[in-house]
């Protein structure tokens, strides 16, 4: 569904992204961990469109479709959305409006909004005056409304406090159609629940808090601008817990 071949991105003229290859099937999610400035953001943002993340090289293929330099607008048709760690503040224009906005199908907005106990909120500007937990669930009600296949979450326990952190965990393990009750599943319920969905979900966290309500299938390290390695997502947190970044690297592509 997803697939990345040798991607190479430039941003304002220096090279942030090299040799990355990476693909997401139906169902999964992976999750992506990196120090600060290492392009975790530069490549959803290249996923999702965004014209001055220039591809240099390589290629991106969604739903068997090349939109490597596909528009924004036609990729979110298209069906990939994103949930931004910073997103702005949108003076003039309602959520509620921006809700309407975002969906592909006929939708009701306060069921979508009473989801997250956003009710409140639909009638004031977009993101104006909202603490980080209503920022997150803002993006959600966004979310629900367009009900992509593919979606991205830039960091979403980022400035969440921990009476929201629960409620945007289960949201986004509804939205990627999985249940942290997977991970006590036989292995073969696993694989049966696996080939029901089809959402796919790459997710940035530097906490792994959202790890605690989302079920992911794989956990990719990005580092300096490479994909440095494939593992199960729980290990990569405790590598990076004990060692930090660099040795975690060091050591997975050691064994691999």
């Amino acid at each position: 569904m997803l697939v990345i071949e040798d991607l190479q991105v430039e941003l304002a003229g220096k090279v942030i992204l090299n040799h990355i290859d990476l693909e997401i099937g139906p169902g999964e999610t992976h999750v992506l961990f990196g120090p600060n400035g290492s392009g975790k953001t530069s490549l959803l943002m290249t996923i999702m469109g965004y014209p001055q993340y220039h591809v240099k090289k390589g290629k991106i293929y969604f739903k068997g479709e090349d939109i490597t330099h596909m528009p924004i607008n036609e990729r979110a048709a298209l069906g990939i959305g994103m949930s931004y760690q910073r997103p702005p503040t949108i003076h003039g224009l309602k959520t509620r409006q921006i809700v309407h906005i975002c969906a592909r199908h006929k939708i009701d907005v306060e069921e979508l909004a009473r989801r997250v106990n956003f009710q409140d909120f639909l009638d004031r500007d977009v993101n104006d005056g909202f603490s980080g937990g209503e920022i997150k669930r803002s993006e959600l009600v966004q979310l629900m409304a367009q009900d992509p296949d593919l979606m991205l979450f830039d960091e979403p326990e980022s400035g969440v406090d921990m009476e929201n952190i629960s409620l945007v965990g289960r949201t986004i393990a509804m939205l990627l159609q999985k249940d942290f009750n997977e991970l006590m599943a036989t292995q073969k319920s696993k694989m049966q629940k696996k080939m029901e969905r089809t959402k796919m979900g790459l997710i940035i966290t530097h906490t792994g808090y959202i790890l605690d309500y989302v079920a992911a299938d794989k956990g990719q390290v990005l580092y300096d601008g490479y994909l440095s390695c494939v593992s199960n997502p729980r290990e990569i947190l405790n590598c990076i817990s004990k060692s930090g970044y660099e040795e975690c690297v060091r050591c997975i592509i050691g064994e691999s």
